[in-house]
């Protein structure tokens, strides 16, 4: 499913990432794809309030968590840079369907990161 809101089709997510040698872009690249589903679903499922919104972006972070293997054996980890950035991004989802109202510290708070 390709992702029909202009705003995030467009968005360059994990930019800063992408611009970092410390960060494998092969690796930042299942961060992309992390991303790039959560706006799938949030197209496919339009959740109503927030909390289902958080639903949605609580199962990517847990996708995110589960990364952080793919990251330290590539010689990386989530660490303060990258844990902003992939905020950032999580944030610019939620704004992009129209949920300014998000907090971003539980858009992802399952983090272990």
């Amino acid at each position: 499913m390709a992702i029909t809101n202009r705003s995030m089709a467009e968005y360059a997510f994990l930019r800063g990432l992408y611009g970092d040698g410390y960060y494998p872009d092969r690796v930042v690249d299942l961060g992309r794809a992390v991303l790039v589903r959560l706006c799938e679903r949030v197209e496919a499922e339009q959740p109503a309030d927030l909390t289902a919104l958080y639903v949605l972006t609580h199962a990517a972070t847990e996708e995110f968590n589960a990364l952080e293997a793919e990251f330290e054996a590539a010689g990386s980890e989530i660490e303060t840079v990258a844990r902003e950035e992939i905020a950032e991004n999580f944030w610019a989802v939620a704004t992009a369907y129209g949920f300014t109202g998000a907090d971003v510290e539980e858009l992802i708070a399952p983090r272990e990161w």
